[in-house]
């Protein structure tokens, strides 16, 4: 048995998440079928981090223990050649088999893209979230500054939420404006479920005018959820990558390649907007 990582990119709305379910639909099923081909037998995928229905990834890490012996390439153009335009492994790499996708990860980061204008886009739609109202982007930079650091995460963790603990370290948190569009970027070492949706229902409730930037930390002092915001649609959430240590040689340390097919030019690790701990 070889173990290979690979490095996954794939468009969340025309998937039912990523676990598998028994309806197929999903990243995994796909992905696991196009493997599957390649080797000539089932093989099984595990990733750094499950993806919700509508959520996608520019970067998405997973890795498997090959029954058969195959040229690296061979997993990345045989496999696309079984994919769907909506998925496809962008690279390969032979790791050691105590290499784990999940549990080898040091930190995730995602983006959530919004489009901020009076009228819906058409073009982007299901590729970023919407909102018609002007939001404040200082007022929701100096709330996002209150996140970073150690927290219980509770008051934006989904009830159906399977963490054992709601507490996660949040390394740091970026909000810029490009045009239309308003970004967040999250860092952390893991995040629960809903998390990144429910934060950013918060921020946009700051950015409105609805509240105040302190309300975020009382938000996390709180641990209620009744007491935040709506959780936000998934349509603008990309996984953008996954931090390793370097011992695994994986591209850019399996991490950030933010969504290149958007017109949008903002870093991921924008220094000038970070909030960092």
């Amino acid at each position: 048995m070889t173990r290979i990582a690979l490095g996954v990119e794939y468009a969340g709305d025309a998937f039912e998440g990523w676990q598998t379910q028994p309806h197929g639909r999903t990243v995994q099923d796909t992905l696991s079928t196009a493997l599957g081909a390649v080797a000539g037998q089932p093989v099984s995928i595990v990733c750094a981090g499950r993806t919700d229905t509508g959520v996608h990834a520019t970067t998405q890490v997973a890795h498997f223990d090959s029954p058969v012996d195959r040229p690296l390439t061979a997993w990345v153009r045989g496999s696309n050649s079984h994919l769907p335009a909506s998925v496809a492994v962008r690279w390969a790499v032979a790791v050691d088999e105590d290499f784990h996708a999940r549990f080898s990860a040091t930190a995730r980061h995602y983006r959530y893209i919004l489009f901020n204008a009076p009228v819906r886009p058409a073009l982007l739609a299901g590729r970023v979230g919407w909102f018609h109202l002007p939001l404040d982007e200082a007022a929701m930079r100096e709330a996002a500054a209150l996140l970073v650091g150690e927290h219980d995460f509770s008051a934006f963790r989904a009830a159906a939420c399977q963490a054992k603990s709601p507490v996660r370290r949040m390394r740091h948190v970026t909000v810029t404006r490009a045009g239309s569009y308003v970004l967040f970027d999250f860092c952390a070492d893991a995040f629960l479920h809903h998390m990144i949706r429910n934060l950013v229902g918060a921020l946009v409730y700051v950015g409105k005018g609805r509240h105040s930037p302190g309300w975020i930390g009382e938000l996390l002092a709180a641990r209620d959820r009744a007491a935040a915001a709506p959780t936000f649609a998934p349509d603008g959430l990309y996984l953008c990558g996954v931090e390793y240590p370097a011992r695994w040689s994986l591209p850019q340390g399996g991490r950030i390649i933010c969504p290149p097919q958007l017109p949008l030019t903002a870093s991921c690790d924008a220094p000038e907007s970070r909030f960092a701990d």
